[in-house]
C-alpha cells in the first residue's frame, strides 16, 4: 500500500465526556467490534471482574474512573483506527486538553438521562478552538431518559453546535426497543447483552410494513411521526460542515449492551477525517509531506511497573516514521535514534518498524523529552497549541520514610514530567511544593508514589493563590522584586523563576509596583 493510501485510511480520534457518561465503556465496545479484544470489561461491575482495557493503572481499576489518557489502535474494515480514551473527571482535565491536540476528530458521549454536563461544555470549548469535527453518542437509552428532541435542543444550545441525528431511538428505559439507523436505513432491535454483537434488519425505509412486525403498530406509528418531524426540522446530513466543526452527527444507543455502537463506528469510518494539517510556529505542516515530523503530547512513567520504564507519546504529523533512523530532537538540538518504538493497546505494547501520519507511537524515554517537544528530519519547528495551566491547589510534599528518600525524589521527578501536576522548590526554605488543577491529583500522586516507587509521602497545607511565571526586560527591577519577595520565590522543574502569590491582593500590588515585570499565569512548555 502506498504512502498516501496509508494516510487516508487512518482515523485518530478522542472520546470525551463528563464522568460516568459511559465513555470508557464505549471505548471497550469499539475495541470489541474491532476484534482488538474478545471480552469487554466493565468500569464498574460486580459480575464482570475484568476491568476496562483503557483503565490499566491500578488506581483506575480500584476507583472505576480514568485518570490518564489511554491509546489503543486496531484495524477495522480496511481502516487503521487509533482511539484515545481520556479522563472525564475535571481534576484530570489538563491531560484531556493536551490529548485533544493529538486527535483529528472527537466523539462526545452524553448520558441520556442527564444531558449536557459541565465537563462536556468545557471540553467542547477546546474542540471549538481547534475546529475539531465532533460526533455525539447519546448513551444509556436502556434506562429512563430525557425526550430525544429535548436532548438535541440542549446539545445545540449548550455546546453551540448544529446537530443532525443519524439514528433514532424507539422508546427508552423499559420501553426501549431499539434504534432506527437513518444513515444506513436499518432497524436494530434491542436485546440486553454485554457481549453479543447485533446485526441490523434490512428495511426499505421507515414506512416498510416489516417495521410493524418487529416493534408493533403503536411504536411504528410513533417512529414514523418522529422521523417525519426530524426531516422537517433538520436538513439532510452534509459532510462539509461536519469536517469544519460546525455540525455534529448524533447517534443513540446503550454502550453497556453493545447497542448503537456498530452504527456509530461504521458511520464514523465513512465520514471522519483522515490526518489533518498541523500548525507549527513557522508554517502549516501537511500529513502528505515526505519528511517526518511529530510532537510529544504526553509522557507516562511506569507503563510497566516491573521495569520502571517511561514512555513519550508521539503524534506523527507528516512523513513516515522508521525504526532505527536518526531524527532531530528540536528541543535539545540533537539527533536521536529509536530502536524500540511501540504501538499500543492500552498498557500492552508491540514494537513497530514504521508508522504513518495520524499514528500514535511510544518512544522509551530516559528523560530526554518533555511535553511539547518536536521530532523532525532536521527542520527547526515547534508545534503549537499544547495548553498548560497554572495550578489552582498547592501542598507541601514531605518524605514519610527517611530510608526511601531516593525513591521519593525519583518518583516525584518522573510523575511531574507527565504534566499532571507541577513541582516548585521554595527558594526561601528549600521545601517542595506540588501544584495541581484538581484535588484528586494529590491522592493519585500519593498512591502512585507508594505503589510504583515504594515511596511514602505526606502533605502539609499551604495557602497560595497563584503560581506566576515572570519575564522582564529590566534585570535590576527583576532582581529587586526577587529580593523583596524572597520568601515567595520558587523555581519550577525547569529552573524558571516562579512567584507564589498567597492572595489576589498581593499579586495585584506586585503588578502595580513592578511595572516592568510581566506575570504569566500559564506555564508554557518551551
Amino acid at each position: 500500500m502506498g504512502f498516501i493510501e496509508e494516510i487516508k485510511r487512518r482515523r485518530t480520534f478522542g472520546i470525551i465526556s463528563h464522568p460516568d457518561a459511559g465513555k470508557t465503556t464505549l471505548t471497550e465496545k469499539l475495541l470489541l467490534f474491532g476484534g482488538a479484544i474478545h471480552v469487554a470489561g466493565a468500569v464498574k461491575s460486580n459480575k464482570i471482574k475484568k476491568t476496562a482495557t483503557s483503565d490499566f493503572m491500578e488506581i483506575e481499576k480500584q476507583r472505576g474512573i480514568s485518570v490518564a489518557t489511554s491509546v489503543m489502535g486496531f484495524e477495522y474494515n480496511g481502516c487503521k483506527v487509533n482511539i484515545l480514551d481520556t479522563p472525564g473527571h475535571q481534576d484530570f482535565a489538563e491531560d484531556t486538553y493536551r490529548t485533544l491536540t493529538a486527535v483529528d476528530s472527537v466523539i462526545i458521549v452524553i448520558d441520556a438521562a442527564k444531558g449536557v454536563e459541565t465537563q462536556t461544555r468545557k471540553l467542547m470549548e477546546v474542540c471549538r478552538m481547534r475546529n475539531t469535527p465532533v460526533m455525539v453518542f447519546i448513551n444509556k437509552l436502556d434506562r429512563p431518559s430525557k425526550d430525544p428532541f429535548d436532548l438535541l435542543d440542549e446539545i445545540e444550545a449548550e455546546l453551540n453546535i448544529s446537530v443532525r441525528p443519524l439514528s433514532w431511538p424507539i422508546g427508552n428505559g423499559n420501553s426501549f426497543q431499539g434504534v432506527y439507523n437513518i444513515y444506513e436505513n436499518n432497524l436494530y432491535l434491542f436485546t440486553p447483552s454485554k457481549q453479543v454483537l447485533e446485526d441490523g434488519i434490512e428495511i426499505n425505509d421507515v414506512n416498510d410494513p416489516k417495521v410493524e412486525e418487529y416493534i408493533g403498530e403503536g411504536a411504528a406509528n410513533s417512529l414514523r411521526e418522529e422521523i417525519e418531524l426530524l426531516n422537517g426540522v433538520y436538513p439532510d446530513f452534509d459532510r462539509e460542515p461536519y469536517l469544519a466543526g460546525q455540525l455534529a452527527p448524533v447517534f443513540f444507543g446503550s454502550a453497556l449492551n453493545n447497542f448503537g455502537v456498530k452504527e456509530l463506528l461504521h458511520c464514523f469510518l465513512n465520514i471522519a477525517p483522515s490526518p489533518r494539517d498541523s500548525q507549527s510556529d513557522i508554517r502549516i505542516v501537511k500529513p502528505d509531506e515526505t519528511k517526518f515530523s511529530g510532537f510529544v503530547f504526553k509522557i507516562h512513567a511506569n507503563m510497566d511497573p516491573n521495569h520502571r520504564n517511561r514512555l513519550a507519546f508521539v503524534k506523527i504529523c507528516s512523513g513516515k516514521f522508521e525504526r532505527n533512523t536518526n531524527y532531530y530532537h528540536v528541543g535539545i538540538g540533537k539527533n536521536m535514534k529509536f530502536s524500540s518504538p511501540t504501538a499500543f493497546m492500552a498498557d500492552k505494547k508491540s514494537i513497530i518498524d514504521e508508522a504513518y501520519p495520524g499514528d500514535i507511537i511510544g518512544i522509551p524515554d530516559s528523560g530526554n523529552f518533555k511535553i511539547g517537544d518536536t521530532l523532525t528530519e532536521g527542520e527547526k519547528i515547534k508545534f503549537k497549541g499544547l495548553p498548560s495551566f497554572s495550578p489552582e491547589l498547592f501542598k507541601y510534599i514531605e518524605n514519610a520514610d527517611p530510608l526511601k528518600s531516593k525513591q521519593l525524589a525519583k518518583g516525584i521527578d518522573q510523575l511531574m514530567d507527565e504534566g499532571v501536576a507541577q513541582l516548585f522548590i521554595n527558594q526561601f526554605n528549600g521545601r517542595k511544593i506540588i501544584g495541581t488543577v484538581g484535588a484528586l491529583q494529590f491522592e493519585v500522586i500519593q498512591y502512585r508514589l507508594l505503589h510504583e516507587y515504594s515511596a511514602s509521602c505526606q502533605y502539609e497545607p499551604i495557602q497560595l493563590y497563584k503560581a506566576c511565571w515572570m519575564k522582564s526586560n529590566d534585570p535590576n527591577e527583576l532582581a529587586e522584586f526577587k529580593k523583596r519577595k524572597s520568601q515567595y520565590m520558587a523555581k519550577d522543574k525547569f529552573g524558571r523563576d516562579v512567584f507564589l502569590a498567597d492572595s489576589s491582593y498581593m499579586l495585584q500590588m506586585a503588578q502595580e509596583t513592578f511595572k516592568n515585570i510581566e506575570f504569566h499565569f500559564t506555564s508554557e512548555f518551551d
